[in-house]
């Protein structure tokens, strides 16, 4: 109630916050607890924010037709007769590490696009590189298309297997001489932000970059919340180290048996 602090209903127990003002959410926090209905629900609640309107038809077509009057190139925008409308995306591919891809694939084909053939389907065999980097990607897509289906689309095009959960969308601007970077949720909708902010890419730009930057700044957290941190990894690291001893005893325990039956064999 007083730091508006959040975590997950399962990482509840493992949280020791030293709060300097006691609050009715402390005096209702037990070990056995998974939720703090009251104050959770106040949290959101100011967190909230009011979604705008939606543009009418009307006023989608007077912006398109803005739009298409500052477009050099013939990557114009077109509005169907349901209210959405289709156009075109840059995005620039800024990744630092390297992506899995099926090994031993031919290109993809023009024959295998109309006929929406996964050429990574038909191998297990996979290997790593890096992509060209700031290469650019043009993509043809619907008003109704989101964040989630241009990162997918993204990876299919240049056969990556890897989870696209690993992958993000930033929008790119520039404000006062500086570069500034902004994450996009996963349900926005790029061809609108495109729509909105014109056709100049010096405006607004779309970057595809790993979704964990591991740019964190740990002088924003607070000393509880850095101790949790440190209790949560501990586990983890816990957790995988039981992992591992299982595996190689089991491991062990096979080869034993191996040895024990080969006993008194020839050869």
């Amino acid at each position: 109630a007083d730091c508006r602090y959040t975590c997950h209903q399962e990482c509840l127990s493992l949280i020791q916050l030293d709060c300097r003002q006691p609050s009715q959410c402390q005096s209702q926090l037990s070990p056995e607890s998974t939720l703090l209905p009251p104050c959770s629900q106040n949290v959101t609640q100011t967190v909230e924010e009011e979604k705008p309107e939606p543009p009418t038809i009307q006023e989608i077509k007077q912006r398109i037709e803005k739009y298409n009057a500052k477009v050099t190139n013939c990557l114009l925008m077109k509005l169907n007769d349901d209210g959405t409308y289709t156009g075109f995306i840059k995005v620039h591919l800024k990744l630092r590490r390297p992506v899995t891809v099926p090994a031993g694939i031919r290109p993809q084909s023009i024959y295998d696009a109309l006929k929406e053939v996964n050429l990574a389907d038909m191998t297990d065999k996979r290997t790593s590189f890096y992509l060209p980097l700031d290469a650019i990607k043009q993509l043809h897509i619907s008003s109704t298309t989101t964040v989630s289906e241009v990162i997918q689309g993204l990876l299919k095009k240049f056969m990556v297997v890897d989870n696209p959960q690993k992958f993000a969308l930033f929008k790119e601007m520039r404000k006062d001489g500086q570069v500034l970077f902004q994450k996009l949720p996963l349900t926005e909708c790029p061809l609108y932000l495109r729509l909105l902010a014109g056709p100049d890419t010096d405006v607004l730009s779309f970057v595809l970059k790993e979704n964990e930057t591991g740019e964190v700044e740990w002088d924003a957290f607070s000393i509880p919340e850095l101790q949790n941190f440190l209790m949560i990894l501990d586990k983890e690291e816990k957790d995988k180290i039981q992992q591992v001893q299982r595996k190689y005893e089991k491991f062990k325990q096979r080869l034993q048996q191996t040895l024990k039956e080969a006993r008194g064999k020839p050869g």
